[in-house]
């Protein structure tokens, strides 16, 4: 695990118009990580506003804080409205690509 991130997401929920509802997600809390946490949009879109840096990926199985680090997560803007995507994607939606549904 070389990357530094202050959280990892490993599943997502979207509502019935596609629009991010929570994540499920682990938070690096010192030199440890929290276990998984259920992060609502709003909260998640705060913490992203405070420059936090959040990645898409797994953790590995018996293996506590090592993880398998996907794309990095970031806002996006769009006729006015922010949305929460992944890697190099852009659009009018919320999407995070590769990231499981729960």
């Amino acid at each position: 695990m070389a990357a530094k991130f202050d959280g990892l997401i490993e599943a997502v929920r979207y509502d019935a118009d596609g629009r991010l509802v929570m994540v499920r997600a682990y938070e690096r809390w010192g030199s440890a990580y929290s276990d998984n946490l259920l992060i609502d949009r709003e909260t998640l879109m705060a913490r992203l506003k405070k420059r936090k840096r959040f990645v898409t990926g797994k953790r590995v199985h018996q293996l506590g804080g090592t993880f398998q680090v996907g794309n990095t997560v970031r806002l996006s803007s769009s006729a006015g409205q922010e949305f929460v995507v992944s890697g190099a994607q852009t659009g009018s939606r919320d999407f995070l690509e590769g990231v499981p549904i729960f």
